[in-house]
């Protein structure tokens, strides 16, 4: 096991019975307390890896350890406190009556007494400023409130890692950007381990902080984000796009002869890199006019 590794997976392969394999000889790390998002076009691997690293389903060739344990040798139960998975669309996930009741769920069926599984339920609820919609019946929330109690309903068994099947789907851009701040809230502030599987480049690098890309099965890249989404040849390959704004300051190079350096992945980083181009520009003008 690789130090320093929440998760590691060591030759995955995965198929559904005599089907094509899934997933092919994955070997890679998950980093504790990191964040990492797991990109790759419709049918690249990314909800079937999920689902092996949660346990739901076992590996047809490879290992995932689990902090230096087969994930096989661990329990149900330690498994089930130290995973938490997170599916796609919350109406798979929730099914109780109410919000609390759904949240609770977890914690009750851990054999928790009431009072213990209620505190755990609150706690979770409060983390993804859901508190208010505890006693609200599941079938009259919103989408993006549906996507908040499913993930409390994760967070309420305690699990240090948390594997997300693209949160952000289906959410309009306000609804993204407030679930993608949550889940850098609960990366940097509650130290949980972050692995997403998702299509949404452009938020990703204000919060992640390292990207695997599947293309067909196969792990094309694992590597730091600045490196990962600097490779457009790459995202392309894999059926993605650089960010926007990272796209816009290569064709600045390109086609406008502008140097860039380093390729820019957020407004902010683009703000600063045409402030300084301006700033250069500004002091050749005037060398010039001193001559």
């Amino acid at each position: 096991m690789k130090s320093g590794a929440a998760m590691q997976a060591i030759g995955l392969g995965f198929s559904y019975g005599d089907g094509p394999d899934i997933l092919q000889g994955l070997d890679f790390h998950l980093p504790h307390g990191g964040f990492t998002a797991v990109l790759g076009a419709n049918g690249s691997g990314k909800t079937t890896l999920l689902k092996l690293l949660s346990g739901l389903v076992s590996p047809k060739s490879g290992e995932i350890m689990l902090r230096g344990q087969p994930m096989g040798s661990i329990s149900h139960e330690k498994r089930y406190t130290s995973v938490g998975l997170v599916f796609q669309n919350p109406d798979d996930q929730l099914f109780a009556l109410t919000v609390e009741e759904d949240v609770a769920f977890g914690p009750r069926n851990m054999g928790l007494d009431e009072s213990m599984a209620r505190k755990k339920t609150v706690e979770a609820l409060c983390l993804v400023g859901a508190a208010h919609l505890a006693d609200r019946p599941v079938y009259e929330l919103s989408f993006g409130q549906k996507k908040r109690v499913a993930i409390a309903g994760a967070l309420a068994m305690g699990p240090s890692i948390l594997l997300l099947d693209e949160p952000t789907a289906g959410l309009d851009p306000a609804g993204e950007l407030n679930l993608m701040r949550l889940l850098g809230e609960l990366h940097r502030d509650r130290g949980v381990t972050i692995v997403m599987a998702t299509h949404s480049v452009d938020l990703l690098p204000l919060f992640a902080d390292r990207i695997m890309i599947l293309e067909e099965g196969r792990l094309m890249k694992d590597a730091p984000i600045k490196n990962a989404l600097a490779d457009g040849g790459l995202l392309e390959q894999a059926g993605l796009r650089l960010p926007y704004v990272t796209h816009l300051m290569r064709e600045l190079e390109t086609k406008d002869g502008l140097e860039m350096g380093s390729l820019p992945l957020t407004v902010g980083e683009a703000r600063l890199r045409i402030l300084d181009i301006l700033a250069g520009n500004a002091s050749s003008i005037k060398a010039v006019a001193d001559r």
